[in-house]
């Protein structure tokens, strides 16, 4: 499965964006989407995920500002982030699995990753 993120860019303090992450044919209804992020000098971090059923997954420092979602004609899961803030920016990539729910927010837990999208959020 090859994944595509875009969306990504520059947005001032409190703004908004929407990333989307596309895989170019029909996965599978047993599997999970996740986002991730990776900031300079450090770790790759889990942000959110999408897993059959329609469960969402949230990190503590994303919550109720995230919000992520799927469309099935597209094929696309999206990430729309809003009240965005300085600590938000970083590359954000995609990535599809088939975690076991414990493994949900472990990187290591997905198979298939996009090119990476980047985000930055000025002061």
């Amino acid at each position: 499965v090859q994944l595509q993120a875009s969306g990504g860019g520059l947005v001032q303090d409190g703004g908004s964006l929407r990333l989307s992450c596309t895989a170019p044919r029909r996965t599978s209804s047993n599997y999970a989407i996740g986002w991730f992020r990776q900031a300079p000098g450090k770790e790759r971090e889990f942000v959110a995920a999408f897993r059959r059923g329609g469960y969402t997954y949230y990190s503590d420092s994303v919550k109720g500002r995230f919000s992520i979602s799927r469309d099935n004609d597209k094929n696309t899961v999206y990430l729309q982030m809003d009240s965005l803030k300085p600590e938000d920016t970083a590359v954000y990539y995609c990535a599809h699995g088939n975690p076991i729910l414990s493994s949900i927010t472990l990187a290591r837990a997905y198979t298939n990753w996009g090119q990476g999208t980047q985000v930055t959020v000025s002061s």
